[in-house]
């Protein structure tokens, strides 16, 4: 039996594998929402045409999983996130009655090395000759890393000490650490390849740049939703 049902499996491509796949290969998309709870997103969304929602944005990623063991996954991560929204001063506008408009942007690109911990197998040995994947499999994942991140702002804006209205530019970037938490499912579409769904939230905060004077830490944590497929490697 040990010997016919690989045979069998190379025949009829039922999913029997020879071996146990050495790791994965995700790619992902979705969607990235922002928590933008400090002050910085507070003085913004309060007096320009813009919400804490418009920080949401397309996100995509990859990630490289290690087989460590029958369950377990070292997992290394990169992806992208970014927005740019054009607004207008709520309650002002220039000397031509016209409105005072500026553009928003914030990119996070968050790397990371993790763990990734299946709750159901992801497959089962036959003997030593066959290894059959799961149709599905659940799975929790945590990480930490570094993110590069950019809040950008470049427009005509109002000095409210001389009420002038002038034209600058804001950046505040740079490099801070970051920590995540994840839960996902993998879907078998065959014996190489797998859908996936995934729920990730990530903590991350970072100091203000020279261009922000006397505001807080700016957080830059958030939720992400995603959908991706994952290549099953040996």
């Amino acid at each position: 039996m040990a010997i016919a049902l690989p045979s069998h499996a190379q025949r009829a491509g039922d999913g029997f594998l020879f071996r146990a796949p050495g790791g994965t290969w995700t790619f992902r998309g979705g969607v990235a929402r922002p928590m933008a709870n400090s002050d910085v997103f507070s003085l913004v969304t309060d007096q320009l045409t813009i919400d804490r929602s418009d920080f949401s944005s397309p996100t995509f990623g990859t990630s490289l999983g290690i087989r460590l063991s029958g369950r377990n996954e070292l997992m290394f991560d990169v992806s992208y996130a970014g927005m740019k929204h054009s607004s207008e001063f709520r309650d002002w506008v220039d000397q031509n009655d016209q409105p005072i408009e500026q553009t928003t942007s914030l990119r996070r690109i968050p790397i990371t090395v993790g763990l990734r911990h299946y709750l159901t197998a992801p497959g089962r040995a036959i003997g030593q000759f066959a290894w059959i994947p799961a149709r599905r499999s659940l799975y929790i994942g945590a990480g930490a890393g570094t993110m590069e991140y950019k809040y950008h702002q470049v427009g005509d804006f109002v000095d409210f000490a001389t009420l002038n209205v002038f034209h600058d530019e804001f950046v505040s970037q740079g490099w801070t650490a970051v920590a995540h938490a994840a839960a996902g499912l993998d879907l078998a579409m065959g014996s190489f390849t797998m859908v996936n769904i995934e729920a990730r939230y990530m903590w991350a905060t970072a100091p203000m740049g020279a261009d922000f004077k006397d505001f807080d830490h700016m957080d830059l944590s958030g939720l992400s939703v995603t959908g991706g497929l994952t290549f099953r490697l040996f």
